[in-house]
């Protein structure tokens, strides 16, 4: 994925360390903003998968919105010339303060998951007086057939209103004067690669229109949340997602009334692949059934397989062996759980070698820590050169600590 020159470049930089390539990032926010035009579908990117100031300033050059998940990510997406009517603020557990600088701000709406959230947005915009726009979170119970700690859609999830809430919802609704309802929203899961999942909550948005439809409400906006996977098993081959599958899905099977318009909180689609955790071997370890390569990166660098197994392409990239070793690749943190991965067939590994960990564009820096009394990662940024577009080379980077 990185040629020789590049591997050279790395070896100069103190690991470990985020590396970004910003052309692949290009690449693919060009396939999900040409695969969406034809159907005037708005995408807003999902902040809490990466919040990387380079980042987020790229995506927002190419017109997408921002979702929201934290009174802090909406100042973010300010301060990168996100434009509040483009801005939509989800999340069960909006506190007083948070709801405050979404209305100050008069971003574009508030994703709501429960009557008592709706009754606190609405005594603070009385307080403002200013009319809040709203959307509701509705639990389409809908399984998405992905990690149970990235399932969303149940009706065991702690997200959204359940169906047989949304009678008292509308008459609580009539009361609160400072709201005005604008949306539907519904959000099933995350790293979804089985389409079909899509397919049931389109369906299923079908039936919740026909129920409001009957309460002769249609609201202007309809929003699918995001969810789309990213290939961590085999990214080389696959670095950007099928968008054209993705949206013609939707509109193939999504029933919109006339002038809604639909919306998409794309995250770890557009960003999972541009993200590279780079790392070195601090020692080879002999075990009983394994060996043990001991790399200086972390769970506070990388918490996603400690967090709920999750898999990641790794690869030695200085090695010149030709033998082929089995090695468990586990960090120096003090829990058991700081493995990234376990029995992986990598070519005979020392001390000093540079592990390329793959595929964390989204989740990963954003999710650092400083357990242990870790250093915060940097990052670094790499520029693909244009014959080598969407091939991973990198010919320039520059280090921002």
């Amino acid at each position: 994925m990185f040629s020789k020159t590049e591997i050279t470049r790395f070896s100069n930089i103190l690991t470990p360390f985020y590396y970004y390539q910003l052309e692949l990032l290009k690449a693919t926010l060009d396939a999900a903003t040409k695969a969406s035009k034809p159907f005037n579908y708005h995408i807003h990117y999902a902040f809490k998968a990466n919040t990387n100031t380079e980042i987020l300033e790229l995506i927002q050059s190419y017109g997408l919105g921002a979702d929201c998940v934290s009174g802090n990510e909406i100042k973010k997406a300010i301060t990168c010339n996100y434009p509040p009517e483009q801005i939509v603020f989800a999340g069960v557990g909006k506190s007083d303060t948070e709801i405050n600088i979404a209305l100050d701000n008069n971003i574009f709406c508030f994703n709501c998951e429960s009557i008592p959230e709706l009754e606190v947005i609405n005594e603070l915009a009385v307080k403002k007086n200013k009319i809040a726009q709203i959307a509701l979170r509705i639990n389409p119970n809908v399984n998405a057939n992905t990690h149970h700690y990235i399932t969303t859609g149940l009706e065991e999830n702690k997200f959204g209103i359940n169906r047989w809430e949304l009678e008292e919802v509308l008459t609580v609704l009539e009361k609160l004067k400072n709201l005005k309802l604008i949306g539907l929203h519904f959000h099933i899961g995350s790293q979804i690669t089985d389409l079909t999942a899509f397919k049931g909550l389109c369906l299923r948005v079908n039936e919740i229109q026909e129920w409001f439809y009957d309460h002769q409400i249609i609201v202007d906006h309809i929003n699918v949340g995001g969810g789309l996977g990213i290939a961590y098993e085999n990214p080389k081959q696959n670095l950007i997602p099928d968008f054209n599958a993705y949206f013609k899905l939707f509109n193939n099977f999504i029933a919109l009334r006339p002038k809604q318009q639909l919306h998409f909180e794309l995250g770890r689609s557009i960003v999972g692949q541009c993200g590279t955790l780079i790392t070195k071997v601090l020692y080879v370890k002999k075990g009983v059934n394994t060996n043990f390569v001991i790399v200086d990166a972390g769970m506070t660098e990388l918490i996603r397989p400690a967090l709920y197994q999750a898999v990641h392409a790794i690869e030695n990239l200085t090695s010149n062996s030709n033998e082929i070793n089995r090695y468990d690749v586990v960090g120096p943190i003090c829990e058991s759980s700081d493995c990234f991965g376990k029995a992986l067939m990598l070519p005979t590994t020392k001390r000093g070698d540079l592990i390329a960990i793959n595929s964390c564009g989204a989740y990963g820096e954003v999710m650092a820590s400083q357990y242990n009394l870790r250093d915060l990662v940097k990052a670094v940024y790499g520029k693909l050169d244009e014959r080598d577009k969407g091939q991973g080379k990198v010919v320039s980077e520059t280090n921002n600590s």
